[in-house]
């Protein structure tokens, strides 16, 4: 439960310091690049270690290491920790930690750490969680009890634990409970203990029970054994999203922050590592309270965020924390490279296979919103409303407002949220900003109810919002502090499962829109939008993290760049299309839907490389989770066999079908230009805007990769170290090769002009060019530029236009050595078919600063 603090009325604010907030305090490391590294049993610490001198080489200045504490037996991510006190000894333990911390330092790089504050494992067995088997073991009275979020006054004063394959009666009468005794690790000197055992699962048994009859014993315990079906109708915890193995953890407790901080404050303090990444801190009870706590704790090190943000939204500026992990830099340099004239023509074709129009996403993400709060977040919603029903009860002034109309308000105040959290703080009056974005929630909402229920609507906006609301002087209870901050956090679950897991797989106008962050809305965005975005980054944000590419994306930057050439031939798109479906028509079962089948030609076309498809195995893996995810015929929970078996067997079919495969290659060919332009102009441009821009593992070349797990696939460092040699002497073979030299030298270049991108007087200023196909700019250190940037935007329609002709682009004072070419240009009007003769992009520094 939330805990209240020790004030009765409102407080201000501290005052807001913003941007000044963002960075650490002088003399703390602030990285200037990131590379990505996801670690695992195959890929360890050592393994990490021996890439620094590749790394090294390569550019970046520091090494962003996926979560190392220990994991859930065979986790392939870290992300589902069980001990806060232990380096993984899957990953090497503390010893390899330091081995690669040793290493990166005498290469000159430093280390950053993704941590996971929101949420521990359910592991099977329990066991390997020794905080949450205390808890199984003695519930409210274990010294883990706080460690968790849960409703002990709901299901009988048990811990829900859903892991039974179908009812308890059934389990009970076909004898597979039984009681056993064994030694639980940690707990060796103890000797063998009773145990309930389910199959893989082991439970602690209560003390004095070990003798009861089997029924009787299930029904002490301090955990309720149920049909994993009961979790989202009855779930007492509160969990990541609707992950019932992941349990979330209340760090807002200053005991539980310091058990579980413990480790990583100690790598921070003894220079192990540098920095470190949040993962969801939108989940915890008081992210703004948590950051400060942090902050404290490891002496303002650098630390981002991973914040989803609207469109419209800026991170909270009192966050103490340099910023995000750059999901809104991602999706604009993308739609940046979309033809904003595309999406008529493949707007039209997604109509005739699908029947959505343009203006349909909206609506469809509502509906999906509603099936998620009505299915795998039903728990949360009912839990929100016996809050705000016990609360109302307890008021005379408010006793009329019914259990029911609170929760159809609370349901339509949580479809109606256009984003993660508006970030209301007990005991403080919200910010301005955040006020208004909750009014148009509560518009949205209040036209979704009948009249009989806008009253009550009118009662939890205030009450949301922590104001008075019933008897004079009733805000700072217990219950209503704890409705405020349970509404933040299930709005977050809601639209992370009902936008990104549900309406994204949905969508399917350009699907590379349709990314972890992303605005599919806006289809594409101008040259002077991301100009005026950056500008503002650099001075809100300056040293926040930007991306192309995470372990969280459901399609690779390279995949996505292939995805965005679309746009620039919509009509050739469409009817190749349209002869694939005449080609294919026996192929195609009667169950197939237009959505799954539109995502199907769009993820062949940004997966092919070629004359070759991507391997069957992988994209039927992609196709398996994105119709399980879309939820329209089949999902994770309630899986259609017959539906998917004709979905995938349709899949392979076109995927053999040499037609699609000619059709394919010779797509390949004709975009080739386009692609090139993209894959190179994307990154050059992620690489050289403001903030500290990382590089996801694998993708300083053309990586083809879907949604997890296959965008964790092993990478083959030393093929990519040879070629980095290799190109240090020579010249490049091809895009692949074109891609390693356009990332090691922006790299390096920001190594090199660090005062440009992460120092103190570091700039952004737009270049002017006659041409909206260039993109261009410079990075300044106190006003002087001294790198530029210019990349081609959509090459394929330039082509058409006859090419550059005589279309320039102006540079700064100076002469400018291309950095990727060789190639030198005075300053002033300069001739983009010169700049760009050899590639589509071109990276220019000062003559005198190489």
């Amino acid at each position: 439960m939330v805990a209240s603090p020790a004030v009765d009325d409102q407080q201000q604010p501290t005052e807001r310091q913003g941007p000044s907030r963002r960075r650490p305090p002088e003399g703390r490391p602030v990285p200037v690049s990131t590379y990505r590294l996801q670690l695992n049993a195959d890929f360890t610490l050592d393994d990490a270690a021996a890439q620094v001198g590749y790394l090294a080489r390569l550019g970046v200045t520091h090494l962003y290491l996926s979560p190392v504490l220990t994991a859930a037996p065979g986790s392939t991510h870290g992300y589902d920790v069980v001990a806060h006190d232990e380096i993984s000894p899957v990953l090497g333990g503390r010893p390899a930690l330091e081995r690669l911390a040793a290493a990166s330092h005498e290469a000159g790089l430093g280390l950053v750490l993704d941590i996971v504050p929101n949420h521990m494992a359910v592991p099977t067995p329990v066991w390997h969680n020794r905080a949450l088997w205390s808890v199984l073991a003695h519930g409210p009275e274990s010294p883990y009890a706080a460690w968790f979020d849960v409703d002990w006054s709901a299901g009988d004063g048990a811990l829900l634990m859903p892991v039974l394959g179908s009812r308890i009666g059934a389990v009970l009468g076909s004898d597979e409970l039984t009681v056993d005794e064994a030694v639980v690790p940690g707990q060796e000197d103890q000797g063998p203990q009773p145990v309930l055992r389910y199959y893989d699962h082991v439970f602690p048994v209560r003390a004095g029970t070990e003798q009861l009859p089997l029924a009787d014993l299930v029904d002490r315990q301090h955990y309720r054994l149920a049909y994993w079906k009961v979790a989202n109708e009855e779930l007492n915890y509160r969990r990541f999203f609707d992950v019932g193995t992941l349990a979330a953890v209340r760090v807002e407790n200053p005991e539980v922050f310091d058990a579980t901080h413990a480790l990583v404050t100690d790598l921070l303090r003894t220079g192990v590592i540098d920095g470190l990444r949040i993962d969801h801190p939108d989940g915890l009870a008081d992210p703004q309270g948590y950051l400060d706590r942090l902050a404290e704790a490891t002496d303002d090190a650098w630390v981002v965020v991973e914040k989803i943000l609207a469109p419209a939204e800026d991170l909270p500026e009192d966050w103490t924390t340099a910023g995000s992990t750059g999901y809104e830099a991602m999706w604009r340099v993308h739609s940046t490279f979309v033809d904003p004239g595309g999406g008529a023509e493949l707007g039209a074709l997604m109509h005739r296979l699908t029947g959505d129009t343009t203006d349909a996403l909206p609506g469809l993400v509502e509906e999906a919103k509603r099936e998620i709060v009505g299915g795998p977040l039903y728990a949360e919603v009912h839990r929100l409303a016996d809050l705000a029903a016990d609360i109302c009860r307890d008021d005379v002034r408010l006793r009329d407002h019914t259990w029911r109309s609170l929760h159809d308000c609370l349901l339509e105040l949580l479809v109606a949220a256009d984003r993660y959290r508006y970030y209301v703080v007990p005991g403080e009056t919200a910010h301005p900003d955040s006020q208004a974005a909750f009014a148009e929630c509560v518009a949205h909402a209040r036209g979704r109810l009948a009249d009989d229920r806008l009253e009550t609507l009118e009662l939890l906006a205030e009450m949301l919002l922590g104001k008075e609301i019933g008897s004079a002087g009733r805000t700072r209870e217990a219950r209503r502090d704890e409705l405020v901050v349970r509404f933040q956090q299930t709005c977050g679950a809601v639209m992370a499962k009902g936008v990104e897991d549900t309406a994204f797989y949905r969508w399917s106008h350009l699907i590379s829109l349709c990314e972890v962050g992303g605005a599919p809305e806006r289809f594409a965005i101008s040259p002077e939008e991301l100009h005026a975005w950056a500008g503002r980054a650099q001075h809100h944000a300056p040293v926040a993290m930007t991306g192309l590419s995470t372990h969280d994306t459901k399609r690779s930057e390279d995949v996505r760049a292939r995805l965005g050439v679309l746009s620039e031939l919509p009509v050739e798109w469409a009817e190749l299309v349209d002869r694939l479906r005449t080609t294919t028509a026996e192929l195609r079962p009667s169950v197939l839907d237009g959505r799954t089948e539109n995502i199907w030609w769009q993820t062949l076309a940004g997966t092919w490389q070629g004359e070759e498809p991507l391997a069957l195995d992988r994209l039927t893996e992609y196709l398996t989770k994105a119709v399980r995810e879309a939820k329209s015929h089949t999902s994770w929970t309630a899986q259609n066999e017959a539906y998917e078996q004709a979905v995938l067997g349709w899949a392979a079919a076109t995927h053999a079908s040499p037609a699609v495969r000619e059709a394919f290659a010779g797509w390949d060919r004709r975009t080739a230009v386009g692609v090139r332009a993209a894959t190179l102009g994307t990154k050059l441009v992620q690489l050289c805007l403001p903030g500290v821009a990382d590089v996801y593992q694998g993708t300083e070349v053309p990586a083809v990769a879907l949604v997890d797990p296959d965008n964790r696939r092993p990478v083959d460092y030393t093929t990519l170290d040879r070629s980095l040699d290799r190109l240090e002497t020579e010249g490049p073979r091809g895009l692949e090769d074109e891609k390693m030299i356009v990332t090691s030298r922006a790299l390096r270049a920001r190594r090199d002009h660090a005062g440009a991108f992460t120092g103190l007087g570091a700039g952004y200023q737009p270049l002017p060019a006659s041409s909206g196909h260039a993109l261009a700019f410079a990075r300044s250190e106190d006003g002087e530029p001294r790198v530029l940037c210019v990349a081609t935007r959509l090459a394929l329609s330039l082509d058409r236009l006859g090419g550059w002709g005589e279309h320039t682009v102006t540079l700064p004072t100076g002469r400018w050595r291309d950095v990727l070419t060789g190639s030198t240009f005075d300053e002033g009007s300069a001739r983009l078919a010169e700049i760009l003769a050899d590639l589509p992009v071109a990276l220019l520094v000062e003559e005198d600063h190489r």
